[in-house]
């Protein structure tokens, strides 16, 4: 269903557009994972505190999740190549706000909007770009390429954001994104790119029903392990007895369904939706939206609890941290850029289902070795594995996605791929947070509750205090506070030690529903092409 553009072949297999579009990508991606490693330090020099760094990084999530179906369109109406010269621009601004923010709002304005609303602008049109761009030949390595240039900055934002923290300031990674924005800019004027579609207008209504249900369902998501998914925890706002996540979430799926409604009837009266109903019915964009909803549901469940058994469990700095998350960044990116190159005619339906049965192989490895010992060392084989996986899966799913429609149209689902992304990422953490600190809490009170060093009076005191949740916290961290609640040295060492038992049995558990839910996810890949874009049908 692809075309290939005559610009695109001109430029096929360009180093320099191919780099301008991976650096676009990782410079998407670096954000969050570095402002997760400088919370603390972030919130003191902008006089605010963890709750409000963790509000800009929802609102950052947030304000993507909102515009990237309209990003796609804007895209679209404006040609990509200005959709993302546009997009590059306010994310710039947005950028340098940050870096000189001295106080939350200047951060939420310059971090959660600007660069919110750059990043809806810049996403849907790199999928449009690298179709202009690149003959479909040539496109599973280069849309492999931009996957694994986004997972490698994630895995290495720790590690930049440690050693920015920790010798200079987080500041200088906003500045850099100042100066790398700028070079994308500079390199990006002789970039191919489809025309405008001037007979395309902007479906204003369905601006606001897109924006607002995708905006309620991902922020009830994103609350749902702070308030509760459906039973309310503790204080937390709820409405009929229920959380207020689960009305957020109900609420937003409801305006999405008549969002979608409004779309098929403006394509009735002879209107120009924001999303073609018509799209949804292509197997083959179906299948391939899907598993990256399911890549990245599981890839971020991974990253998410890799991270806290690292840097919690084990206390390990950011650096370190972002040491040891280098295998799979490594696998990813051979097997992104390797697997096109060494087989360019490889099914993509083996090599997705590939992708995601090695990610399933690395959290059950992972399970195992967690139960043999708690060294940092055990997650190097597993995160190679999965790195391999999601290698595997960036190789294929981009080309899927573009190539199930025209080039004209690859900036609008563009903005589908992106919103599926965003939408498994949040449900990664949402879903791993709130089943790690549910086992946990069932786990740890049963392990003090047939623990004969810890007293009765501490067990009943514990059932009350914490029936909404135990924290995930270190040894360290629940010493101290043993220590400020006057408990003496055995209860103490007894509540430690169940807590680490407790601690690894948590982890265990939310790692196997990952596995179960990647298992899951080879049965979505049916209506992947068994033949890669562009390749001849047999006959």
């Amino acid at each position: 269903m692809t075309s290939d553009s005559s610009a695109g072949a001109v430029r096929s297999g360009s180093t320099l557009v191919l780099g301008t579009l991976a650096a676009g990508q990782f410079v998407m991606a670096l954000d969050s994972s570095v402002m997760n490693v400088s919370m603390v330090e972030v919130a003191n020099d902008v006089n605010s505190d963890i709750s409000g760094i963790q509000t800009a990084i929802t609102m950052y999530t947030l304000v993507m999740a909102a515009l990237m179906i309209t990003g796609g369109k804007v895209g679209q109406i404006i040609g990509p190549k200005r959709g993302f010269m546009i997009g590059a621009a306010i994310y710039a601004s947005g950028s340098l706000t940050t870096a000189l923010s001295t106080n939350l709002t200047m951060l939420l304005i310059g971090w959660s909007l600007l660069e919110g609303i750059g990043a809806a602008l810049i996403l849907p049109s790199l999928v449009a770009l690298v179709a202009s761009n690149f003959p479909s030949s040539e496109r599973p390595k280069a849309y492999g390429l931009l996957a694994a240039a986004g997972a490698v900055a994630i895995a290495v934002g720790p590690l930049i954001g440690g050693l920015c923290t920790t010798y200079l300031s987080w500041r200088y990674v906003f500045f850099g994104e100042v100066v790398m924005v700028a070079f994308i800019i500079f390199f990006g004027r002789n970039m191919a790119a489809a025309p405008p579609d001037k007979g395309v207008k902007l479906d204003m209504l369905g601006t606001v029903l897109s924006g607002l249900g995708l905006g309620m369902f991902v922020f009830g998501l994103l609350r749902a392990g702070t308030w509760g998914f459906l039973q309310p925890k503790g204080e937390s706002p709820q409405l009929a007895g229920l959380s207020l996540s689960f009305w957020l979430m109900i609420g937003g799926v409801a305006v999405l369904w008549g969002f979608m409604r409004w779309q098929q009837h403006l394509q009735a009266k002879g209107g120009a939706p924001l999303v073609d109903p018509g799209l949804f019915q292509i197997g083959q964009l179906r299948s391939g939206l899907t598993g990256f909803f399911f890549q990245f549901l599981v890839q971020g469940g991974l990253f998410y609890l890799v991270a806290l058994f690292l840097t919690v469990a084990l206390g390990l700095t950011a650096i370190a941290t972002g040491v040891r998350l280098m295998p799979l960044s490594i696998a990813l990116l051979l097997a992104a850029v390797g697997i096109p190159k060494r087989w360019p005619q490889a099914s993509p339906r083996k090599v997705a289902r590939i992708g995601l049965l090695l990610m399933v192989a690395a959290i059950v490895l992972f399970v195992v070795l967690l139960g043999q010992g708690t060294g940092a060392g055990i997650v190097t084989l597993p995160l190679f594995l999965a790195g391999l996986g999601v290698g595997c899966l960036a190789s294929q799913l981009g080309a899927v996605v573009a190539g199930s429609v025209p080039d004209s149209r690859t900036g609008e689902v563009g903005g589908l791929q992106n919103t599926a992304t965003n939408l498994g990422a949040s449900v990664a953490t949402a879903l791993a947070g709130a089943v790690l600190i549910a086992s946990l809490t069932t786990s740890f009170l049963d392990n003090i509750a047939n623990n004969p060093d810890v007293p009765a009076s501490v067990v009943e005191n514990a059932d009350v205090q914490l029936a909404n949740g135990v924290p995930f916290v270190s040894d360290a961290q629940l010493s101290d506070a043993l220590d400020q609640a006057g408990v003496d040295d055995t209860t103490a060492q007894a509540i430690i030690d169940s807590n680490a038992e407790a601690r690894v049995e948590a982890l265990r558990i939310s790692l196997a529903l990952l596995a179960m839910l990647g298992i899951l996810a080879v049965f979505s890949t049916g209506k992947i092409p068994d033949r890669p874009t562009g390749a001849p049908a047999v006959t």
